[in-house]
């Protein structure tokens, strides 16, 4: 049995360094899947295309690293946000309690 043209297809780098850095972030006793091992090859070189086209967006002969770092912000940011988020989160989570609370006092002084 033959496999399928897409099966076949070559992955863009080697999959054993991608699953050990996989495995120093997991759990000891989780197992990943041959899928998932695909898969996040497969997404690693999507990130690394996206990061190498933005690079080739300047008219420059030599990709330098600020080049690479200015291609990559925006992952960077995205992490960024989320952290922000959080703490934009937590901040009304707090403004919230603080309301129900001020919401009890008036209950309790104001009760008729």
């Amino acid at each position: 049995m033959s496999e399928s043209p897409e099966k076949t297809k070559k992955l863009p780098f080697p999959t054993a360094p991608i699953v050990r850095l996989m495995r120093e972030h997991l759990d000891k006793d989780k197992l990943i899947k041959k899928e998932v091992k695909d898969e996040m090859n497969k997404w690693l070189g999507m990130m690394t295309e996206k990061a190498t086209k933005k690079m080739n967006e300047k008219p420059y002969t030599t990709v330098d690293l600020s080049t690479f770092k200015e291609a990559v912000q925006i992952y960077k940011d995205v992490e960024e946000m989320e952290k922000e988020k959080n703490r934009v989160v937590a901040h009304l989570e707090k403004i919230k309690q603080d309301c129900e609370s001020l919401i009890r006092d008036l209950d309790r002084k104001f009760k008729v």
